[in-house]
């Protein structure tokens, strides 16, 4: 209660900060194909920016050299984008290879035919990097390098008007750029697919799209994407207050189990197994904050320069996505993203001529499909990379575990 009233209070006094998470006030990333030329490399900006660059011997062809102020987004500056990349207090973004090391070629895990894949995993409001494990391995099993992001509450709704976030982004998406611009020693093809959970994943997969809009050749490499407990297009308050009150809260959210209805609402632990004081006083908490919320983000999302903002990031999703396979994993208990929109949203896809797969689980919470049916996930999501011809058919199976 205390904290929800805190809340409410501050957005009174102090008119909270309107950039959120997508106000990106920066131009979109140009990348042009003359940046990715070798001479072009000899330039070294002051100070030095470490990142990732060819190496033949590395098994995703990096190594640490110098890099060129020409990879970066206009919105950064040299001296912030060197704090962000080169701080250890700031890491936001992990490479995971197949095989769990940077040799993971060499151990037989990587297929040795067929494209180079990298899943981007875009997590949920106040994942952090450990609760995707689970996810990475199970991409890692199947010879495909994974890349992590994640967002915390603290990093949309900060003091810094969510500049940190925008940035990060931005920075993301060029390293995605000059991972794909560069060719394997092999020879063989450098692609993506982006595995997003709830709205907060798919509207970053939004803002990173329109980073890489000027890069057509770039986008032709995404092969696929996963939609997981997300592809609600519209500009809902109730949907943002409840996905920040579940965060928030976590665990002690009834926005993290199923509904009654579903059968599944005595799990241990739940609000619904505590003892009726802790109950009343567990709910009366999230009644408030969720109130609360809904009250903020009613202003918020209605201030011309937000609703023009998202309104951007989602007519990308609705209407400029990359040609590729596109899967929807969702369920009628999800209690953040309401099953109808999902449904709505997919049927537009398919009117436009995409090609959409989707799996509705019924009684799992959002984002919990997973631990709550591993094997059907397991299958579905399998199905799914073999149709877009990212893994064999006769891959072999790892039974699924359910994410901690």
């Amino acid at each position: 209660m205390e904290a929800s009233v805190k809340l409410l209070s501050f957005c009174t006094r102090h008119h909270f900060p309107t950039s959120l998470f997508f106000k990106l006030n920066h131009k979109p990333l140009y990348l042009p194909p003359s940046s990715f030329q070798t001479p072009s490399l000899k330039k070294i900006v002051t100070p030095r920016i470490f990142l990732s660059h060819r190496n033949p011997s590395h098994p995703l062809g990096f190594s640490r050299t110098p890099f060129t102020s020409q990879f970066l987004n206009p919105f950064l500056s040299t001296n912030r984008f060197a704090r962000i990349v080169s701080g250890t207090q700031e890491r936001f973004f992990n490479w995971h290879y197949a095989g769990g090391s940077e040799k993971g070629n060499e151990i037989g895990v990587t297929p040795k035919e067929g494209p180079i894949v990298t899943v981007v995993m875009l997590g949920w409001l106040g994942s952090k990097q450990k609760h995707l494990r689970r996810y990475i391995e199970l991409y890692n099993s199947r010879g495909i390098h994974a890349v992590t992001f994640v967002a915390s509450v603290k990093d949309v709704l900060s003091f810094d008007l969510g500049k940190k976030l925008e940035e990060r982004i931005a920075v993301l998406a060029n390293e995605l750029a000059l991972w794909l611009s560069e060719t394997d020693e092999d020879g063989r093809e450098r692609c993506l697919i982006f595995h997003t959970f709830s709205n907060t994943g798919w509207l970053a997969y939004g803002a990173i799209l329109e980073n890489l809009k000027s890069r057509q050749d770039l986008l032709e490499k995404i092969k696929g994407c996963v939609v997981d407990s997300g592809g609600d297009p519209n500009i809902s308050p109730k949907v943002w207050a409840a996905g920040f009150t579940a965060a928030m809260l976590k665990k002690r959210s009834s926005f993290a189990y199923p509904s009654v209805e579903a059968g599944e609402g005595n799990e241990v632990g739940s609000p619904l197994t505590l003892g009726n004081v802790q109950v009343n006083g567990a709910m009366l908490m999230e009644t408030l904050l969720f109130a609360a919320l809904e009250k903020l983000f009613s202003f918020l999302l209605n201030l011309p320069d937000v609703n023009e903002r998202l309104t951007k990031i989602l007519s990308i999703l609705v209407n400029n996505q990359p040609s590729c396979p596109q899967l929807y994993i969702y369920s009628t208990a999800d209690k953040v993203i309401p099953f109808q929109s999902v449904e709505s949203f997919i049927e537009e896809q398919r009117k436009i001529g995409r090609e959409v797969h989707s799996f509705n689980f019924g009684s799992s919470p959002h984002v919990d499909h997973y631990r709550t049916y591993p094997d059907n996930y397991v299958s579905v999501l399998q199905k799914f990379l073999q149709e877009c011809m990212l893994i064999p058919n006769e891959v072999h199976k790892v039974k699924g575990q359910p994410h901690q």
